[in-house]
């Protein structure tokens, strides 16, 4: 169930897309815009917002770059997404570039969940959205 930090006219929501393992891309757009609608309409149910296991919060909506997200019990992590920024990185080769950098923050309960592991889902998340047709071909 991956909760989605929702800025709404009562303040801050995390819904959750139930079961995202078993839904379809289409399946979990149209989840995510009813979530979004029921928020904006101070209309999200207690079952919207329980059995959260992990959350993303998109702080680059509004600005933000990087965060320290605090896990909200009993979930086991969170990644707070920052804005895409163009920034100066070195090539290959040594020159300077103009590369579009973005931040992903991440927490996790370690009685759960090991940095080592953390650190390979952010990697393989790295390289997802690098190269998105690489996920979708493993999509079921």
């Amino acid at each position: 169930n991956i909760g989605v930090a929702m800025d709404t006219p009562s303040g801050l929501l995390v819904p959750n897309i139930k079961n995202v393992q078993s839904l379809t891309v289409e399946e979990i757009s149209d989840e995510l815009l009813r979530l979004q609608e029921a928020g904006s309409l101070g209309k999200l149910t207690q079952e919207d917002q329980t059995g959260t296991t992990f959350s993303l919060s998109n702080i680059g909506a509004i600005g933000g770059t990087y965060t320290s997200p605090v896990i909200a019990s009993p979930q086991v992590a969170i990644g707070a997404i920052g804005k895409i920024q163009k920034l100066p990185r070195f090539d290959d080769n040594g020159e300077v570039v103009a590369s579009e950098i973005m931040a992903i923050s991440w927490a996790a309960d370690h009685r759960i969940i090991d940095g080592a592991t953390v650190a390979r889902f952010s990697n393989q998340m790295k390289s997802y959205l690098e190269d998105p047709m690489s996920m979708l071909l493993k999509l079921r």
